[in-house]
């Protein structure tokens, strides 16, 4: 089955309605800067937890979970296992206090706690975190359409682009979430569906893709061996739990939309929707990988020789689905990377105007000039994304690339919320050490993978499994911090 006229009626009038959806918040967002950035804290529960979900799930989540378990087994649900402590954690500690300091920047605390220069320093990890976000999604979801519809790679890249940065640029965050939300509900049906074809449509029923399953052992979540050289079972339990733990906490993608609930409570309901949502739908991502390794072990004549286990799913797509379904959840996948791009040139944005540009101005900020700087801003974190994804085209592994580039560009704030959360006592220059050390911990154990066997230096190389970079850097800036407080404090203050 190929794909027909109908399945591209469906995916332009869905993405081009959802575009259109979006710019219709203009009027809304123009009302000021606070419209802009967060909608006024007036939007509803449902929508603000639907928008946290799908700012979770991108076309990594929709193309990696289910190509990571046809390759191999349940290992990558595990992730998914932490996130009810870390979703805890920021209903506890987190949403409390950012309502409490009112402020829409997540990292303005920083700043209280520690000065400027922490508060800055974590702004611009950000930034440079969601231009590298940016490009790799976008050419992340360019692959596989490519693959699809035979489409120009750049062209796919920059048209995305454009039409995400169009309605971002103009509805504000109340674009973005609302539009997330109705993305969200469509990924959802889209991944049920093809869950439920491809297990009731295996030549001997149900039953034969859960004894081929089995017997390939798909159904693992991992070694359960104590080694942390290996993606084992604890060790991608760990990495789950900080990495949700820095979403959660402190993700300015995440701290906007705590914002734009009408109350504290609204928002930690918003919060616990769309990160337990997660659990259950990131499960039939993996389970989708396990069925399409059933279904074409039983079928192998469906499936091209040699094709690389991340474009099985793709291939499905395009050649397994009924007519009209295949151009549904080839909008839902486009739509899962569209929301991830939206989500980070509006808060790119917000922070280029709170962090910066209001703080660092001598002279006052009136409504007509944070709005221009929003939508300057808008458009260049846009344009510098677009760019980014373009020049990651000559990159091998874009996926390896963007991991690399997320631990060494934010592997550091992390743990410096927790020192300001956790230890009230610590000094600056304590602070400063703590990061310092937390960032080399990090370029260590990114840069080890460089360094080959037979090399003199190898014996620098960490013998940690690349997953622990981020555990490693925040652990190193936590204990630095506490060390250091605890050995110069008088013996009043301990």
């Amino acid at each position: 089955m190929e794909i027909t006229l109908l399945d591209y009626l469906v995916f332009f009038v869905f993405v081009g309605g959802v575009a259109l959806f979006g710019c219709s918040f203009y009027f809304r967002s123009r009302k000021g800067a606070a419209a802009f950035t967060a909608a006024e804290g007036s939007l509803p529960t449902w929508v603000v937890g639907m928008s946290i979900f799908a700012t979770f799930v991108s076309s990594i989540s929709f193309l990696g979970l289910p190509g990571d378990a046809y390759k191999g087994n349940w290992n990558p649900f595990v992730f998914s296992l932490s996130i009810p402590i870390a979703t805890w954690l920021a209903a506890k500690v987190f949403i409390p206090l950012y309502r409490n300091v009112n402020s829409v920047s997540a990292y303005h605390y920083l700043e209280l706690r520690f000065g400027y220069w922490a508060r800055g320093y974590v702004a611009v990890c950000y930034l440079l975190t969601q231009l590298a976000r940016i490009g790799s999604i976008l050419l992340l979801l360019a692959l596989p359409l490519n693959t699809m519809f035979g489409w120009d790679i750049q062209t796919i890249i920059v048209c995305t682009g454009i039409a995400t940065l169009v309605y971002t640029l103009l509805g504000g965050i109340a674009a973005v979430v609302w539009t997330d939300a109705i993305q969200g509900i469509i990924l959802i049906f889209g991944a049920i569906a093809c869950a439920a074809i491809l297990t009731f449509t295996m030549p001997e029923g149900p039953g034969q893709l859960l004894e081929i399953a089995s017997a390939h052992g798909k159904f693992s979540l991992g070694s359960l061996s104590l080694s942390l050289t290996e993606p084992t079972f604890w060790v991608v339990l760990v990495y789950g739990l900080f990495v949700n733990m820095q979403n959660y906490g402190i993700d300015q993608n995440y701290v906007q939309r705590y914002m734009t609930t009408k109350s504290t409570a609204e928002a930690v309901k918003s919060t616990l929707l769309g990160g337990l949502l997660y659990i259950p739908v990131s499960l039939v991502f993996v389970y989708i990988g396990t069925a399409l390794f059933g279904y074409y072990t039983a079928r192998p004549e469906l499936l091209p020789e040699g094709l690389p286990s991340d474009q099985v799913f793709p291939w499905f797509i395009v050649h397994g689905l009924p007519t009209g379904l295949t151009g549904l959840v080839v909008a839902s996948l486009f739509s899962a990377g569209m929301s991830t791009i939206a989500t980070s040139i509006n808060s790119s944005a917000t922070i280029v105007l709170t962090d910066f540009a209001k703080r660092l101005s001598k002279k006052e900020y009136t409504e007509k000039r944070s709005m221009r700087t929003l939508y300057g801003t808008s458009f260049v974190i846009g344009a510098l994304g677009i760019a980014v994804g373009l020049l990651m085209m000559h990159i091998d592994g874009v996926l390896d690339a963007w991991w690399k580039l997320a631990s060494i560009f934010s592997g550091g704030m992390l743990g410096l919320f927790l020192l300001g959360v956790v230890c009230q006592r610590v000094k600056r220059a304590h602070a400063v050490a703590a990061v310092a050390l937390g960032l080399l911990t990090i370029a260590w154990m990114s840069l080890s993978p460089l360094i080959n066997e037979g090399s003199p230096f190898y014996v620098l190389h960490s013998p940690l499994h690349t997953y622990l970079t981020i555990v490693a850097g925040t652990t190193a800036i936590f204990l630095t911090g506490f060390v250091l407080t605890r050995l110069t404090a008088k013996p009043t203050e301990k």
